[in-house]
């Protein structure tokens, strides 16, 4: 999403890159998509999905399908804020995303309903090939290797707020990280749908739960089918936890009252432009020894 214009104020999450490449672009129209996509003269093309899985990924098939554009070499990179569980992250962190787990899909029950302290999720039979993704370990550590000195923005009210949690990960300065991204249109909330969601990511085999966001499974599934997920990186900033303070219930998170929220918002989504420009650059100046895959990394 953008809050306002593409540039000049309050930036969403397209500013920062919009900013750095196409604003001296025109916008381009592409029916059923979301939003104009911009393109510069480097190949570089950007464009706002929409939030949600529907949203976004119904944005992604007409753009996909535009005969005006070929995609057939195309690198993608899906970028927005998200939330982090205080165990694993904090506020501000950006991560790049080593697998995609689909939330939503499978049963559910009230915990009432079954055994007390007992996880309340159980994957259904035939969903196997779209309810999570597992992405490209070259690229994503092409993405850490250009990224990991990067130096991150941070804020006086992100430091004042994470020092409400106890955790050592919440209270460290923000970082770039790697694991799961788990999407789901429910905005989750809470230790209990926390710890549910890190149960899904080991029932599934995939990395550590790192970050809770809306789209990225979604959009990897309508890549996946034209073009396959060689070439999908997910990177993500965290600009809230996934639940309260110790003593905080999960309701008043949900809706803070004035000068109770996380702050670090605007320095989070810098950084994950910050933290993703380098491989977008890597991949444009160097063409020829990525147009056909991902390339080995350097030897140290």
């Amino acid at each position: 999403f953008e809050i306002g214009e593409n540039t000049g104020d309050r930036a969403g999450e397209l500013q920062h890159w919009y900013e750095k490449y196409w604003s001296e672009t025109e916008a381009q129209d592409v029916p059923g998509a979301f939003s104009s996509m911009y393109c510069n003269d480097d190949g570089v093309c950007g464009a706002v999905l929409g939030m949600g899985k529907v949203n976004s990924s119904a944005s992604m098939q007409a753009i996909l399908l535009n005969p005006a554009y070929d995609f057939s070499q195309t690198y993608f990179m899906l970028s927005g804020v998200a939330g982090t569980p205080p165990s694993r992250g904090t506020i501000a962190d950006v991560v790049w995303g080593s697998w995609l787990v689909d939330y939503d899909l499978g049963h559910r029950w009230a915990p009432e309903e079954g055994e007390p302290g007992e996880p309340v999720f159980m994957p259904r039979s035939g969903y196997e090939d779209y309810r999570r993704f597992e992405l490209n370990e070259q690229l994503v550590s092409w993405g850490v290797a250009l990224s990991k000195d990067v130096e991150m923005q941070d804020s006086d009210s992100a430091r004042k707020y994470r020092q409400r949690y106890p955790d050592e990960a919440a209270q460290a300065a923000p970082s770039v990280k790697v694991g799961t991204h788990m999407t789901g249109d429910t905005f989750f909330h809470g230790p209990g749908l926390s710890e549910e969601a890190q149960y899904m990511a080991e029932l599934y085999g995939a990395d550590d739960y790192m970050i809770t966001e809306m789209e990225a499974a979604a959009i990897a599934l309508v890549i996946k089918r034209l073009h396959g997920t060689d070439r999908i990186a997910s990177l993500r900033g965290a600009v809230n936890f996934d639940q309260g303070h110790p003593d905080e219930s999960t309701l008043a998170h949900l809706d803070p009252a004035p000068g109770e929220t996380a702050g670090g918002f605007a320095e989070t989504v810098a950084n994950i432009t910050l933290v993703g420009a380098p491989l977008v650059d890597r991949i444009v100046a160097n063409w020829d020894e990525w147009k056909d895959g991902v390339p080995a990394l350097p030897a140290e």
